[in-house]
């Protein structure tokens, strides 16, 4: 399974790859919001961020018809060769996915909530297809299972091209750990969920534990 960071703060991407553990980026305008970030600045904040990873960086359009949509992603694509445009699963998405798709421009279906939205996303030539799970949880339903049935959907098809599944809204270690069990390619995970990932109680108390031993050697 690759990592996604699930972020706008360029702090959080910078310090999540010297880690060596993220593959791309994900954003929305939400994440961009909580930066403080501004409209005029939205493109070169898009182009520093993909400057500091190597991988794909899902940026997200906010027009909601299939024009401008495309002309829209034209636009943040033109900003790196890294960058993936990021357009929700609607009828209006799908169309200006296939356009997109035959003008050789990767597209993230964002907003994914049930098998049948997914194979129409991949057969409008998404490159990535991306089923949330929190916000499943939200409403009290198990979004595990969803991004579950959408993995092994996918894989009983040949699209005609690559595609991958981005398991998102992902709200803790246990979310990411169902994931990779069922086969979902990506997790695309905030820097808080991130750091979970790394912590574990016995990790720490064996290092109380070594430290300890150590303290002994040295004042023999």
């Amino acid at each position: 399974m690759k990592f996604f960071l699930d972020t706008a703060d360029i702090g959080q991407i910078e310090e999540a790859a010297s880690w060596g553990a993220i593959a791309g980026v994900t954003t929305n305008p939400t994440l961009y919001a909580r930066t403080g970030g501004k409209l005029a600045d939205f493109n070169n904040h898009i182009a520093r961020i993909c400057a500091v990873v190597d991988g794909p960086v899902s940026a997200e359009v906010t027009a909601e018809d299939r024009a401008g949509m495309v002309e829209q992603a034209k636009e943040v694509a033109a900003l790196a060769d890294n960058v993936v445009v990021k357009i929700p699963t609607t009828v209006e998405g799908l169309a200006a996915t296939h356009e997109l798709y035959k003008l050789g421009i990767p597209v993230n279906m964002t907003l994914c909530f049930s098998v049948p939205q997914a194979l129409l996303a991949a057969r409008a030539g998404a490159r990535y297809v991306s089923p949330f799970i929190g916000r499943f949880d939200d409403i009290s339903e198990d979004g595990l299972s969803q991004v579950e049935d959408i993995v092994t959907a996918l894989g009983n098809y040949d699209f005609g091209h690559e595609i991958e599944v981005i398991a998102a809204s992902v709200r803790s270690a246990h979310h990411v750990t169902q994931c990779a069990l069922m086969g979902a390619d990506i997790a695309t995970v905030p820097f808080d969920v991130l750091k979970k990932m790394v912590a574990h109680p016995l990790t720490d108390r064996g290092i109380a534990s070594f430290n300890a031993d150590w303290e002994k050697v040295t004042q023999a």
